[in-house]
C-alpha cells in the first residue's frame, strides 16, 4: 500500500516540476531597449558647404601625404604599450564573459581515492564486539559528481547579457585608447615639425640681422653711422640669438615623447633632428552629418553598452525573488578490495534535487533591485551626457580649426607684407635715405611675422588633430559590431567644412 501511495505523489511532483521548467521560459527583469533619442540639433553651427559624402576618418593621417607620419603611426599602433594594455583588458573582459556563460552549463568532476582508516574500538560504535567487522579498513572509491542549477527565471541569461555588454564596452574603450594614441602621435609630430619651422624662421631672421649688423659696422667705419647704431643692431641680433636654444629644446622634447609613444626608448626618433621636416599641407575636410560623429565616437558607444549592462543587472537582481532549483548527481564504484572494485555490486548512485528560496531576508533583495534600477538611471544619464559632450567637443574643434586656418591665411599675408617692407627699408638704408631706426623697425616686423606664421601653422595642425579626434577619427567603426543602434534626431545632409 505504501508503494502504491508513493507512486502518485512522485508522479505529481515530476509533473509539477516539468510544468515549472516549461513555463519559466522568459527571463525576469526588463528587456533592454535603445536609449531615448538625443536631440543633436539641425546641423553644424558654422556655415558649411555641402559635399557628396564625408571623408574616411579611419586613417585620416594618410591624406596628409607625410611618409614619416605614416611610419610613426604604423609603429605606434603595433607597439604602443597603452594599446597593448587595452588589448589585454579586452581579453580579460572576454574571459569573464566566457566564465559567466559557463555557469549556465552543468559542472562535473571525476575522481578516485584510496582511503585507509582505523576506527576506535572504544568509540560509539562497538566495532570490537561486532563479529566479522575489522576496525581497520581500506576503501577504494572512484566516480563522478555533477551539478546543474536550472535557470528557471533567466538570472544566468541576464548575467550573460550584462557580461557581453561589458565586453563590448571594453572593446569600445579600447578603440578610444587607439583614437587618443593616434591623436597624440600626430600632435607630437606636428609640434616637432612646428618647432623646426620656428627654428628656421628664427635662423633666417638671425641671418638678416647679421647682414644688417655688418652693414652698420661698415657704415660706422666710413663715418656714416655712430657707435650707438652699431650697439643697437648688435642688441637686436643677440635678442633673437637667445631664442634659439629654447626652440631646439622643444623640438628635442617632442621627439623624445614620440619614442615613448612608439613603445620604444625615448631616444629612438632623435635621428629626425638631422633630417628635413616637411610641414603638412592643411586644408578643409568633409565632416559629414552631425549625427554621424556619435556613431564613430568610442566614448558614446561605450556609454550605450554600459547602459545595456545596467539593464541586465536589474534582471539578475530580480531573479533573486524567485526560487532556485539545483540538481546534483553522483555515481561510481566503492569497495573494500581492488578485486571487486568495479563489479556491478560495488556501484553507487545518488540524485539530489535542491530548491532554495530567499523568503525572509529583511528586504535585501528588493533593496538590491532598487539599487540596480538607480544604477540604470545613472547609466542613461551618462549616455546622454556622453552624446552632448561629443557634440560640444566637435563644435569647439570645428570652430578652432576654422579660426586656425583663417589665422594662418592672414599670417601669410602679413609675412609677405613684412618681407616687402623690409626689402624696401634695407635698400633705402643702404642708399642713406632712411635712418637705422627705420631699418630696425622693419626687421622687427619681419621677425615677428615669420615667427607668428610658423606658430600659426603649428597651431592649425594641432587643431586639425583635435578636430579629427572630436569627430571620432582614427579607427574603423564599421569593423566593430555594435549590439544596439543609436537613434538620433535632427540629421542634415552631408556637409564639408569650408574657409571664408
Amino acid at each position: 500500500m505504501k508503494s502504491q501511495t508513493r507512486t502518485p505523489i512522485l508522479r505529481a511532483s515530476v509533473t509539477a516540476l516539468s510544468c515549472v521548467l516549461l513555463t519559466a521560459c522568459a527571463a525576469v527583469g526588463p528587456d533592454y531597449r535603445e536609449p531615448p533619442p538625443v536631440d543633436v540639433g539641425s546641423g553644424w553651427t558654422l556655415p558649411l558647404a555641402s559635399a557628396a559624402q564625408s571623408a574616411d576618418l579611419s586613417q585620416w593621417w594618410s591624406a596628409l601625404d607625410d611618409p614619416v607620419l605614416d611610419r610613426l603611426m604604423a609603429t605606434a599602433l603595433a607597439q604602443n604599450l597603452d594599446l597593448r594594455q587595452a588589448a589585454a583588458r579586452i581579453d580579460e573582459a572576454r574571459a569573464l564573459r566566457d566564465r559567466v556563460a559557463g555557469e549556465a552549463l552543468p559542472s562535473a568532476a571525476v575522481g578516485a581515492s584510496v582511503n585507509r582508516r582505523s576506527q576506535s574500538k572504544n568509540g560509539p560504535l562497538p566495532v570490537g564486539r561486532m563479529p566479522g567487522l575489522d576496525a581497520s579498513q581500506t576503501i577504494y572509491d572512484a566516480g563522478f559528481d555533477a551539478a546543474w542549477e536550472v535557470d528557471l527565471f533567466g538570472a544566468k541569461q541576464r548575467a550573460l547579457e550584462g557580461a557581453s555588454a561589458r565586453l563590448q564596452a571594453t572593446e569600445a574603450e579600447a578603440q578610444g585608447v587607439r583614437l587618443r594614441i593616434v591623436a597624440e602621435v600626430a600632435r607630437t609630430w606636428f609640434s616637432a615639425v612646428g618647432a623646426r619651422q620656428e627654428l628656421q624662421a628664427q635662423q633666417a631672421t638671425l641671418d638678416t640681422l647679421q647682414q644688417t649688423l655688418e652693414l652698420v659696422r661698415l657704415r660706422h667705419a666710413l663715418g656714416d653711422a655712430s657707435a650707438a647704431d652699431v650697439q643697437a643692431a648688435y642688441a637686436q641680433w643677440t635678442a633673437v640669438n637667445a631664442l634659439i636654444p629654447d626652440i631646439q629644446t622643444r623640438q628635442r622634447a617632442a621627439l623624445l615623447s614620440l619614442g615613448v609613444l612608439l613603445g620604444a626608448p625615448p631616444e629612438r626618433e632623435l635621428a629626425l633632428l638631422d633630417g628635413a621636416l616637411k610641414p603638412s599641407t592643411l586644408r578643409a575636410l568633409p565632416v559629414g552629418e552631425r549625427a554621424d560623429l556619435l556613431r564613430r565616437r568610442p566614448d558614446v558607444l561605450a556609454a550605450e553598452r554600459r547602459l545595456a549592462a545596467s539593464s541586465a543587472d536589474i534582471g539578475v537582481a530580480t531573479a533573486e525573488l524567485f526560487p532556485k532549483l539545483s540538481i546534483g548527481v553522483g555515481g561510481g564504484f566503492q569497495a573494500l578490495s581492488t578485486g571487486n572494485w568495479f563489479d556491478a555490486s560495488s556501484s553507487r548512485f545518488s540524485i539530489l534535487p535542491l530548491v532554495s528560496w530567499r523568503l525572509f531576508d529583511g528586504g535585501r533583495v528588493r533593496a538590491e533591485i532598487r539599487a540596480r534600477e538607480a544604477a540604470e538611471r545613472q547609466a542613461a544619464l551618462a549616455y546622454e551626457q556622453a552624446v552632448l559632450t561629443a557634440l560640444g567637443d566637435a563644435e569647439r574643434a570645428l570652430g578652432d580649426y576654422h579660426g586656425g586656418l583663417d589665422t594662418l591665411t592672414r599670417r601669410g599675408l602679413a609675412l609677405d607684407a613684412a618681407r616687402t617692407s623690409h626689402g624696401h627699408a634695407k635698400a633705402r638704408y643702404a642708399a642713406g635715405d632712411v635712418a637705422l631706426v627705420e631699418l630696425l623697425a622693419a626687421q622687427r616686423s619681419l621677425h615677428e611675422a615669420e615667427t607668428a606664421a610658423a606658430r600659426a601653422h603649428t597651431n592649425a595642425a594641432v587643431q586639425l588633430v583635435v578636430l579629427y579626434k572630436a569627430l571620432g577619427g582614427g579607427w574603423d567603426a564599421s569593423a566593430v559590431a555594435s549590439a544596439a543602434s543609436h537613434p538620433l534626431r535632427g540629421t542634415t545632409a552631408p556637409v564639408v567644412f569650408s574657409r571664408h
